[in-house]
């Protein structure tokens, strides 16, 4: 990809620099960075809606945008929780594999 700026960042290292903009009330912060990872989410699915229904070009710098604020609430999360971005990333990662070995990579399911 043509966009690849920083290509040694690596997750953690982006998790622990975003969270020095972390603003938000601390004893709430499972709600608020769940809500705010929900809207994220619904505006990049917007920018894609509009444009799946031909109104705009293809909003690559928009969604990519949207998608860098989608990481950022998945970043605090993680961190909220105690836990690496890389740490999180890994496990998706091994969970996908060991679905596509037992071919259940496109069931349905949180255990499968």
């Amino acid at each position: 990809m043509t966009d690849n700026i920083a290509p040694k960042l690596t997750f953690n290292h982006y998790q622990k620099d975003a969270a020095t903009t972390a603003i938000y009330p601390k004893d709430k912060a499972i709600e608020y960075l769940s809500l705010g990872l929900a809207s994220e989410t619904g505006e990049f699915a917007g920018k894609v809606a509009k444009w799946y229904r031909k109104d705009t070009d293809f909003p690559k710098r928009a969604v990519l945008d949207e998608l860098g604020d989608i990481l950022w609430f998945v970043s605090e999360l993680a961190r909220v929780l105690d836990t690496d971005l890389s740490a999180v990333a890994d496990f998706n990662r091994k969970k996908l594999a060991s679905r596509m070995e037992r071919g259940v990579i496109k069931g349905s399911g949180d255990n499968r």
